[in-house]
Formats: C-alpha cells, sequence, structure tokens
C-alpha cells in the first residue's frame, strides 16, 4: 500500500483560459462508473459532470517547482502559459496520497466526530434524565456543522496542499 502512495490519479481535460501566474483554468468530465457501462444506453442512471478546475501547468520536463520541496532541482519555463494555448488537451494529475487524504478529512474525520458526540452524548444520557435520542442527534449534526466551518476557514491552506498539475497530452 505505502509503496504506491507516488501514483497519481489522473483525467483528461480541456484548457478553458490561462492565467500569466502559470496556471490554467481546465474543464475535466468526471464520470461515473455507470458512465464507462457498456449497457448506458439501456439504463437511466449513468451519468457524467463536467467540472473547472484551477490547475498549476508544468513546464517542459513535467516537473514544477513547489514551496515545500526545495531539495529537488527543477526547470520550468519561465512562462508556461506561452507553450499551452485554449483548447489544448491536457493530462490532469493529484498523488493518489491526496485523494486518500481528502476522503479523510471530508468523510472519515467527520463521522468520527459525530460518532463520539453520540457516544459521549449517550453515556451522558443515561446518566441525566431528559436527554434524548433527538437532543444527541441533534448535538452530533452541529458537531459536524461546526468541523465542516473549521475546515473552510483553512480552505487556502487545503487548496494550496490539494493542487492540481496538468502538463500536455501526448498525440501520439
Amino acid at each position: 500500500f505505502f509503496a504506491k502512495q507516488r501514483e497519481m490519479i489522473k483525467h483528461d481535460g480541456i484548457i478553458i483560459a490561462l492565467n500569466e501566474d502559470g496556471t490554467a483554468l481546465v474543464r475535466i468530465v468526471q464520470a461515473s462508473a455507470c458512465a464507462a457501462c457498456k449497457a448506458k444506453a439501456m439504463c437511466a442512471s449513468a451519468e457524467s459532470v463536467e467540472k473547472e478546475m484551477r490547475v498549476v501547468l508544468l513546464g517542459e520536463n513535467g516537473k514544477v517547482k513547489t514551496e515545500n520541496d526545495s531539495t529537488q532541482s527543477y526547470t520550468t519555463l519561465h512562462n508556461p502559459t506561452q507553450s499551452y494555448h485554449v483548447g489544448d488537451e491536457v493530462e490532469v494529475m493529484v498523488q493518489q496520497k491526496m485523494g486518500w487524504k481528502a476522503v479523510v478529512l471530508a468523510y472519515l474525520l467527520p463521522f468520527f466526530v459525530m460518532l463520539a458526540v453520540v457516544a459521549v452524548g449517550s453515556g451522558i444520557g443515561n446518566r441525566i434524565s431528559g436527554i434524548g435520542e433527538e437532543v444527541i442527534g441533534t448535538l452530533a449534526l452541529c458537531a459536524m456543522a461546526v468541523y465542516y466551518i473549521v475546515l473552510g476557514l483553512f480552505k487556502d491552506k487545503l487548496q494550496k496542499e490539494f493542487s492540481f498539475t496538468a502538463r500536455k497530452r501526448n498525440s501520439a
């Protein structure tokens, strides 16, 4: 499992806008598993969603220098957008370990927060009369809301950490 952390999650996309800071707005089509099914024409549940995301454009050697990785020597174009154009097909990538980290932050941690509130609330509720399941459930939902609000406060930091990169697709 740990040996595969360097693997990348990849999606194909199309550049729809270029920025002078070496980033671009890319449109990707995120398809559900149903969308790739051979029987999708007969089924009403097949779906795909277009998403737009800001990505860092990679230089000619396919690498970009990051703030956290100053020990390695990377060479990038002075202005990577010069070799990219609106309409270019690109491959959008993110490290697989970042995908797992996103799952933990978005789903697992809030689940455990809710579970802890329910467990503590049930323990206290058994000792104190008048605290019913409705109150405990409401407190658990409020705890999750607080968790997501706190997570939202770290949005800028998380966006830097969860940066997507893009490189031109090989037209072979």
